[in-house]
């Protein structure tokens, strides 16, 4: 094409497309985590999860083989939020303490990853899970071992904390009310339900259970689990 003069218009230049930044692996896993947050495991798909990140689900996998690869990421995530505190004084009941609270905290934030992270680690060799998933354990082995227990003793003691945690944090779950403003405990714990005569300790437990304090319970426990493990330690 000529211009009203005659001379000859230069060609335009096409204007390089800008290219998008490469997915990282924590955009995916924060963004698998949320979908878990929001509608449970089995929401979790590469279809949705692409949908969500704005990206061709195939780019995924780049990060994630699989959804079960998918699922240890999310766990190993979540895992990596708990840091296992050293008391400047050497209190190793304190730590464990503020370890336990920490961990229902972050158990609480995410419940529906709460399954994941009682059974992920049962998948597969100790040696052959992730990481991050093994961090939390070395930090109370050290922990323990630095307190005065052998070797084994260490093993067995994270063995009992950690195992009581696992059962607070599911049982705290369960304790959830189904329907927060109802003033009667029997019918916003649902125990209406229950026939009388099959379960009437479950129904007259109805004003102690509608008083369920987490983190109050998770004290009452540590109590008695510190005191075994004092025990062991002093012995």
């Amino acid at each position: 094409m000529t211009s009203v003069t005659g001379h000859a218009r230069p060609a335009a230049v096409p204007q390089p497309t800008a290219r998008r930044p490469a997915l990282t692996r924590e955009q995916v896993l924060a963004a698998a985590l949320e979908i878990i947050d929001d509608g449970g495991v089995e929401a979790l798909t590469m279809r949705r999860l692409g949908q969500a990140l704005g990206r061709n689900p195939m780019a995924i996998y780049r990060h994630a083989a699989d959804k079960e690869a998918l699922l240890d990421g999310v766990v190993e995530r979540v895992v990596s939020e708990l840091v296992v505190p050293r008391e400047p004084d050497g209190d190793w009941e304190a730590a464990l303490r503020r370890t336990a609270h920490a961990f229902r905290r972050l158990a609480l934030a995410h419940p529906n990853v709460v399954p994941l992270l009682v059974t992920r680690p049962l998948s597969g060799p100790l040696a052959q899970r992730p990481l991050g998933t093994l961090r939390p354990l070395e930090e109370l082995l050290e922990l323990f071992i630095t307190a005065g227990f052998d070797q084994h003793g260490a093993l067995h003691a994270c063995r009992l904390f950690t195992g009581f945690l696992y059962g607070h944090v599911l049982h705290e779950l369960q304790e959830r009310v189904d329907d927060p403003e109802e003033t009667d405990d029997l019918l916003r714990l649902g125990l209406h339900r229950l026939p009388v005569t099959q379960f009437p300790r479950l129904r007259s437990l109805a004003a102690v259970l509608g008083t369920y304090d987490g983190a109050a319970e998770l004290d009452e426990g540590l109590a008695i689990v510190l005191a075994g493990l004092r025990s062991q330690l002093l012995g």
